[in-house]
């Protein structure tokens, strides 16, 4: 174990730190619903909250309470009732739901109040505030159906939360509102961490639930899950969808996300309290474990900036100690950054390739091309060798080469022929590291 630790955690933790640097200070509103806490999970996700809030991620809570309140009216001999895939609150089921969200706030204050030594909760001081951040207004009757103390959000207490969770305070809001008579309503989770996220215009929007996301084929769950759609996608899907009444519906939680990007909150997300770290894994890995919903794809493939070169040079360190590339010093990166492509996820650089023209010879060199192990085998080479390709016929150029020692079968298979390095340009060739014995590959541009 004291062997293979550090290889594995190292490299690990520095894969994290591009999502660290990027999250702090953001915004997110999470919802948990109240499955979540029957099922035992509670501690272990209130650390995973805890460790985003120490690496400086600001966090409003929303929890639900659907099977608590279940299980208070029956034990007072109630069945609960629902319709249009909202609970039908009568005045027995507002109280009901005011003692679980009464004992809901105490343990989960009582989670996060954890000190226990060796434990994700030690030395962390977490406060939680809660209060009448939300104002209400009722259901009302639909199609007949009187929904009594059911309600929907009016309004967002934004600023109040804001101040908040910017003096290093966790929100936590129960779905509850009030009117301005004071009379209070039974609000749903969702509802209430959308409008929270879209009041706040929250970086993300995560729903810890009782799915493992949007699969690629709606209502199979045995096919893949989609960990990106976009907005216009994610709009389609649902117009395709039946109405959703229970949470385990793929528009259930979908439907929300929607909502939460169309009014301007950047990613919204569905992942699963089943998995244990599910939290973590959805914000500090590439591909994340549940369904993002995004308004645009957030991987994109442009021209490289002075503020590229850093990520660059993380890039391409590792395969120049071990030979693949010949290394490059900073000055040469800086100098030559605007002939360099990237390719970005999150704002993370995964990829990279440089294209060094040389016009009289009607040819150009593609140098640096590299992509990141974390997402190899995913196409991003070729997307970035087809966006080369495609600045080198703008360019007027007829072909374009690479030197290599190591990878000549990914070029040939993709249309590279190899050459003698006597058919280099003149100034390249006098660059030529006759000792290195780099193989010479061409493919000539259509």
């Amino acid at each position: 174990m004291s062997l293979v630790f550090p290889h594995t955690f190292v490299p690990w933790f520095r894969s994290v730190a591009p999502y660290i640097h990027a999250y702090r200070g953001e915004t997110f509103v999470v919802g948990m619903p109240g499955e979540l806490v029957a099922a035992g999970k509670l501690n272990a996700f209130v650390q995973d909250l805890s460790i985003l809030h120490a690496m400086g991620i600001k966090i409003v809570l929303v929890h639900g309470f659907r099977p608590q309140v279940n299980e208070q009216l029956a034990a007072k001999g109630q069945s609960p009732q629902y319709s249009h895939g909202m609970r039908v609150t009568d005045a027995l089921a507002l109280d009901c739901a005011q003692e679980a969200a009464g004992q809901l706030r105490f343990e989960i204050e009582a989670a996060f109040s954890q000190g226990l030594p060796n434990t994700p909760m030690a030395n962390a001081t977490v406060r939680v505030v809660s209060g009448n951040f939300l104002t209400a207004r009722p259901v009302g009757i639909v199609d007949g159906v009187d929904f009594q103390h059911s309600g929907v959000v009016r309004k967002v207490d934004g600023a109040a939360i804001q101040r908040a969770i910017d003096s290093g305070a966790v929100v936590l809001l129960s779905p509850f509102g009030f009117s301005p008579t004071g009379e209070a309503f039974n609000l749903n989770m969702e509802d209430v961490a959308t409008s929270a996220a879209i009041a706040l215009q929250a970086d993300k929007l995560l729903f810890v639930c009782e799915v493992d996301g949007v699969h690629e084929q709606p209502g199979d769950v045995s096919s893949p899950v989609d960990t990106e759609l976009t907005l216009a996608d994610a709009v389609r899907m649902l117009a395709n969808l039946p109405a959703a009444t229970e949470p385990t519906d793929v528009a259930f939680y979908l439907r929300h996300c929607v909502r939460a990007c169309q009014a301007g909150v950047e990613r919204s997300h569905i992942i699963p309290f089943a998995v244990d770290g599910a939290l973590l894994q959805e914000v500090y890995t590439h591909d994340g474990i549940g369904t993002m919903v995004v308004d645009e794809k957030l991987e994109s493939l442009r021209e490289a900036g002075s503020d590229d070169i850093g990520g660059i040079i993380a890039l391409i360190e590792p395969l120049e100690r071990d030979g693949t590339l010949v290394k490059r010093d900073r000055t040469e990166i800086e100098r030559d950054i605007d002939l360099y492509t990237v390719i970005e996820h999150d704002g993370v650089i995964f990829g990279c390739a440089a294209l060094y023209p040389y016009v009289e010879a009607r040819t150009g060199e593609m140098a640096a091309l590299t992509v990141s192990p974390a997402v190899q085998g995913q196409g991003d080479g070729d997307r970035i060798l087809k966006r080369v390709e495609q600045q080198a016929k703008s360019q007027g150029l007829a072909s374009i080469f690479v030197l290599t020692t190591r990878t000549m079968h990914w070029f040939i298979k993709r249309g590279f022929q190899p050459v003698d390095p006597e058919w280099l340009p003149e100034e390249r060739k006098r660059k030529y590291n006759w000792d290195r014995r780099s193989q010479v590959l061409v493919k000539k541009l259509s």
